[in-house]
């Protein structure tokens, strides 16, 4: 089956969130979400949220799932938000809890946060299927970038979150705690054994040199003979000797420290302190 797809893309952290709507019915799903944060003024809102609230109401849509590919480092998440407006399960895989072991050390978070991915509603198996109206999704273990990293394989289309970009920006960076080029390359394999006309939809876009317009949408065929990472038969060594050196080059993401202590929790700040404020930690010389 071939699910509709409507891409609302998210500029200030380049990225993209998916409606995913059975074609038959009114159900469907909404893949990585973004919550607005002012890292200055340390303020959330919700004007991307809201364009998203506003499509699916407008359009009498039931959302049965609010899927994450992984705990993102450059947004926050808007699961809970959307989750109270609209409904649906928020789900994420069972890896979360490496994650939550990881970050919750790096953050000092106390006893009230749970390593156990009990903050989210349902936790994904690799190979689980799960339903949207009379579409069946299929899950994808494809850690790399993180080991909680999954796609979401909904009818024709693949969901793959960071781990694959457009072909002319190449993969995923793999220097975060726990990722592993060589684990990504495994986790590619993966996506490229789907076959050549599944399409791909990516979870970021930041305009690769040379290219005028966004652009997120491409198929598995492409991807094969055009990605710059692992295209026209590079070879692993090649893919992971490529990556080591591209990571050592790049810098932190610009809202790593508050995405991460935000969406290891589904999405959810940390409680309040008694004096009724949330706050969220900045770890000096951690990462």
């Amino acid at each position: 089956m071939k699910p509709d797809v409507t891409a609302f893309f998210d500029e200030a952290t380049n990225t993209v969130s998916y409606v995913v709507k059975d074609p038959y019915s009114a159900a469907c799903a909404i893949v990585d979400s973004v919550l607005d944060f002012d890292s200055a003024a340390g303020r959330t809102s919700t004007e991307s949220a809201d364009a998203i609230v506003e499509f699916v109401r407008s359009r009498g849509l039931r959302v049965a799932w609010l899927l994450e590919t992984h705990v993102h480092a450059d947004h926050l998440s808007a699961a809970p938000y959307l989750q109270r407006a609209l409904g649906g399960w928020i789900g994420i895989g069972e890896h979360i809890r490496i994650v939550q072991d990881t970050f919750g050390k790096v953050f000092n978070a106390g006893p009230e946060f749970q390593r156990d991915g009990s903050q989210f509603d349902h936790l994904f198996k690799d190979g689980d299927d799960f339903s949207i109206g009379g579409l069946t999704g299929r899950v994808l273990h494809t850690p790399g970038h993180t080991p909680a990293c999954q796609s979401y394989v909904i009818g024709d289309a693949a969901f793959v979150g960071d781990t694959l970009f457009m072909p002319d920006f190449g993969t995923a960076r793999c220097d975060f705690p726990g990722g592993s080029a060589e684990t990504l390359w495994e986790s590619i394999q993966k996506i490229l054994a789907l076959p050549d006309e599944t399409r791909i939809f990516v979870g970021h876009d930041y305009k690769a040199p040379g290219r005028e317009q966004y652009a997120w949408e491409t198929t598995v065929g492409e991807q094969k003979a055009r990605n710059v990472h692992i295209g026209a038969g590079a070879t692993r060594q090649d893919f992971v000797a490529r990556r080591v050196e591209r990571d050592a080059t790049l810098g932190m993401p610009r809202l790593i420290l508050p995405s991460i202590q935000v969406n290891m929790r589904a999405g959810r700040m940390p409680p309040a302190e008694d004096n009724g404020t949330v706050y969220l930690k900045i770890p000096v010389n951690a990462l």
